[in-house]
């Protein structure tokens, strides 16, 4: 027999020798978001309201309580009191938020509650005539305590001490002596702050908390090459665009209310295995290549193609996008052409074959003999080394959003290296995987830190499989991962979008810049640019491998008609989804989602209501109704949750569609009709009376 220490009646360890971890006084237990048990950071922005939970009890029917106390970046506690939402299950909630950016943790302390304990016993035996005296004269001595040992301000103290001297007051009825111990401003000044007893904490939780475009955020993509390209009408030949002409283009882009531009890589591209057009074998002489087939005499990720520009016209450009209320993503592809000066100065980088050849990329069906991939595990020193070097190099020219391809064929140990190591000095730095991969990987690169994921929102077209994604990205997982939605990239056009006409780009792009807060758009989706590669889900004549003029100047408000050439132009319908998701604080944030229901299927409800904290939201409610059927006009009922609006069931609201202006009288259950002929999507905001 083993005998604890003379200052811990138990023997920690024993419990070791057992497998157990000693458990406090008062269990805590369950607490959440805790992301792999701890093990990794919970995420959120400044702003971001999100629920900390976790399950405590104690023994036998005295009272138990719970706070969650935040720790600031400077070390500063904030305790936050938790309320009982289940007592059968014992289960605790409060939601929280920070104020600013920086490492912020969480713990959960469950507590015995002496005066609630005093209280409940006390109104029981008092009106009973039941130990009438010795039950004031406790609640006296614990209200003693309350006024003592607990930092208070004056006229807390003072109403104490004024309760202290009524219950022992015994020329005052035994009602009013108990209502001066137990009524409700004694209670609500122990709720402000409480005597605490047998204080148990849970482990603490790393919390991040991050810039609000980590989270929320409308992107653009561009191949600035063919921001300005021209093509010679008696030669056909091109010339490339520039940075100089790319930022030519950045206006109308702010114009359509976007966030973020985002440019493919930038870099010097490959002669050798150079791809044609529609991904042929055979380059032309003058065919300009994959821009992500990085690497030739003029460098690699360090360096800039000639034809664009040299490093002052870059940063002229990330200027120009600065004054435009702009920022630049930049793509990050870490491979390399077989011409880059990585095969010659560090073919430790490479993984070379039996018959003594470097390895190209593969992703089956897709084969990239343009491109090599890099070997993280010959020599991981160089290459970890090397990588963070190339990006020092973005990083001293202002980039701070990192759009990374394919970072699911890297380590995960490196990824989660290079981004803790950058975000020492760099803590602004927004990374977004672009990882189409299974789901442990996608989510675990979040875990390690990329603030944002692309997802498979592109494969995701029914009602029953949007609600089922979005219940998943908006639970567990918003604790880690943030979702970005795009219709369609310069790799992805699915058959969707290539059979569904106008009507699936304007819907998708509802879709797309309501459900989640970050989404983003590829140029030319303003112009339902459709039509696929054969035996390919991607568009044919793709940017990848050539120039696109797509002639922007005939476009509505460049003096054209807003149709030239036959084709649409969603400008302007872009534009009002992003001054909706601007005006409505609602449609900042991811944990906030509701869904409703309609009698047709084939039409997704849902709402946004709150989500933030001093932004306004907490009144602020936007409803989506879309017709998913891009073929045909649909009329159905829509059937509101009137409850998670804020309203009653019997309540009634103006209905404002925020795409054309229109508003109607509606309540729980209301008529719509949406579809090909008219707008496939209702954007109500909802107007009390």
């Amino acid at each position: 027999m083993t005998s604890p220490s003379s200052d811990d009646p138990i023997d920690r360890d024993l419990l070791a020798t057992v497998g157990q971890v000693p458990i406090d006084r008062i269990p805590v237990q369950d607490v959440a978001p805790a992301v792999d048990g701890g093990d990794r950071p919970t995420k959120s922005v400044v702003g971001e309201l999100f629920t900390v939970s976790a399950t405590v009890f104690r023994e036998g029917h005295d009272a138990v309580n719970a706070t969650v106390v935040l720790t600031d970046p400077d070390g500063a506690e904030h305790p936050v009191g938790m309320r009982c939402l289940n007592e059968g299950l014992n289960h605790w909630a409060t939601p929280v938020f920070a104020d600013r950016e920086g490492r912020w943790s969480y713990r959960v302390e469950g507590w015995s509650d002496p005066y609630s304990t005093w209280r409940h016993n006390a109104q029981i035996k008092v009106e009973a005539d039941v130990d009438v005296e010795l039950m004031l004269e406790e609640g006296a001595r614990l209200l003693e305590r309350a006024r003592d040992e607990v930092e208070r301000s004056d006229d807390d103290t003072q109403h104490l001490s004024d309760s202290i001297a009524a219950l022992r007051d015994d020329s005052r009825p035994k009602e009013a002596r108990l209502a001066a111990g137990a009524g409700r401003a004694t209670a609500d000044v122990l709720t402000r702050d409480p005597l605490r007893d047998m204080v148990s904490p849970s482990r603490e939780y790393v919390w991040w908390v991050e810039r609000q475009r980590a989270l929320n955020g409308a992107w653009y993509e561009i191949f600035p090459r063919s921001e300005g390209a021209e093509q010679d009408p008696k030669t056909g030949l091109w010339t490339s665009g520039t940075f100089a002409t790319a930022a030519d283009r950045l206006p109308a882009i702010a114009h359509m209310g976007f966030d973020v531009v985002y440019l493919t890589p930038v870099h010097p591209i490959g002669e050798t295995n150079r791809k044609g057009p529609n991904n042929s074998l055979e380059a032309g002489e003058h065919d300009p290549g994959s821009p992500y087939a990085i690497g030739s005499a003029d460098g690699g990720q360090d360096a800039i193609h000639p034809d664009l520009g040299d490093f002052d016209d870059f940063d002229a450009f990330v200027d120009r996008a600065r004054e435009e209320g702009l920022e630049v993503a930049l793509d990050i592809a870490l491979s390399a052409s077989p011409d880059h000066p990585w095969v010659e100065q560090y073919p430790e980088l490479f993984t070379t074959q039996a018959d003594g050849t470097i390895a190209y990329a593969e992703n089956p069906p897709k084969k990239y003999q343009d491109i090599y991939p890099l070997n993280f595990d010959n020599d991981p020193k160089l290459a970890y080394s090397e990588m963070r070097r190339v990006m020092q190099v973005w990083l001293d020219h202002g980039i701070r959003i990192f759009r990374v391809d394919n970072p699911h064929t890297k380590p995960v140990e490196f990824w989660q290296w290079l981004i803790a190591d950058i975000g020492q000095d760099y803590p602004d730095v927004i990374w977004l995987a672009e990882a189409f991969t299974k789901p442990a990987m996608m989510h675990t690169l979040a875990k390690v830190g990329f603030q944002q994921s692309y997802t498979y929102y592109a494969w995701r077209n029914t009602a029953a499989d949007l609600r089922e994604y979005l219940t998943e990205l908006s639970g567990d997982a918003a604790a880690y991962m943030r979702p970005s939605f795009w219709p369609t990239t310069h790799d992805i056009l699915t058959p969707y979008m290539q059979y569904g006409g106008p009507t699936a780009f304007k819907l998708r792009a509802a879709l797309a810049a309501t459900l989640v807060p970050t989404y983003g758009i590829y140029a030319g989706y303003e112009h339902c640019e459709h039509v696929a590669r054969p035996g390919a889900e991607e568009q044919i004549d793709n940017e990848k491998y050539e120039y696109k003029n797509r002639r922007w100047d005939l476009d509505a408000g460049h003096g054209g008609t807003g149709e030239a050439q036959g084709r649409p132009n969603l400008g302007p319908y872009l534009k009002l989804l992003n001054e909706a998701r601007k005006n409505h604080p609602c449609l900042h944030w991811l944990r906030n989602i509701t869904f409703h229901s309609a009698d047709d299927e084939n039409v997704l409800v849902y709402s946004k209501t709150g989500g933030g904290a001093h932004d306004g939201s907490d009144t602020d409610t936007v409803i989506a109704v879309v017709n998913l059927d891009p073929h045909s006009m649909r009329e159905t009922m829509v059937n509101l949750a009137m409850p998670a609006l804020g309203l009653d069931w019997h309540d009634g609201f103006v209905a404002h569609d925020l795409i054309t202006g229109e508003q109607w009288n509606w309540g729980s259950r209301n008529y719509v009709r949406l579809g090909v002929g008219g707008e496939p999507a209702h954007l109500i905001h909802v107007r009390r009376f």
